[in-house]
């Protein structure tokens, strides 16, 4: 199954300026970590380079660059496809996760001031979602959630860092079946860590972040099993 790229031709205003192999990737990672691309599905270079309006040389160079993310895989004779995570993966991701979302929020606690806008606007989007029981945005609620967490730290290099990771999450979500018992209880824990943030209790949010990420983990764990 290929994936469905009729979304991409309004992403071709991204490219005027800069038509480069990286520019493509970040676009097709963003297409990933929302769910729009899923694991197993094959990256079509036609359909692809045609919807961005890219050559096709360019498109190669993008998907090297997400093989290097572990984001996506090349087949001999079948092309490049989303990659399909194993549960060690699983467990070496959330490894990681730990490290970097919690260091960002160790980071943050050193700052005069942090914006707590992107965690205040994900977590609105993802009750708005729940509301309307469309719980795949649920998901890509949380992921941008993470990621503003990771901002708070003010490093770009933490914040790729957390790009990438986070793109390679959102390949978990396969595996469970989009429904409110898989992701309505993020939306408490997000509720949590951004209260105690609000007060200025980074410690407590760093805490809750760690107890999340090591439920989450033990979640997907046991449905991969």
């Amino acid at each position: 199954m290929s994936v469905d790229a009729s979304g991409l031709e309004s992403e071709r205003h991204l490219l005027e300026r800069s038509g480069t192999a990286e520019r493509v990737a970040a676009i097709l990672r963003q297409y990933i970590t929302d769910g729009v691309f899923a694991p197993g599905e094959r990256l079509s270079e036609p359909v692809i380079s045609s919807a961005l309006g890219v050559s096709r040389n360019t498109l190669r160079e993008s998907f090297q660059l997400l093989a290097h993310e572990r984001l996506a895989v090349h087949e001999l004779n079948r092309g490049v496809f989303v990659r399909e995570l194993t549960t060690d993966d699983i467990e070496d991701l959330y490894v990681v996760r730990r490290a970097t979302e919690c260091g960002a929020l160790r980071r943050a606690a050193e700052l005069a001031t942090v914006d707590l806008s992107g965690l205040e606007r994900a977590l609105a989007d993802g009750r708005a979602a729940a509301a309307a029981e469309d719980w795949p945005s649920v998901g890509t609620a949380s992921i941008h959630f993470h990621q503003a967490l990771a901002d708070l730290a003010g490093s770009e290099r933490i914040s790729a860092t957390m790009r990438q990771v986070l793109a390679e999450t959102r390949l978990f979500f396969v595996l469970n079946e989009n429904t409110r018992e898989f992701y309505e209880p993020f939306l408490d824990c997000h509720e949590r860590i951004l209260r105690d943030l609000r007060r200025g209790r980074f410690a407590a949010a760093e805490a809750a972040l760690d107890r999340y990420l090591r439920d989450a983990e033990a979640r997907l764990l046991e449905l991969s099993a």
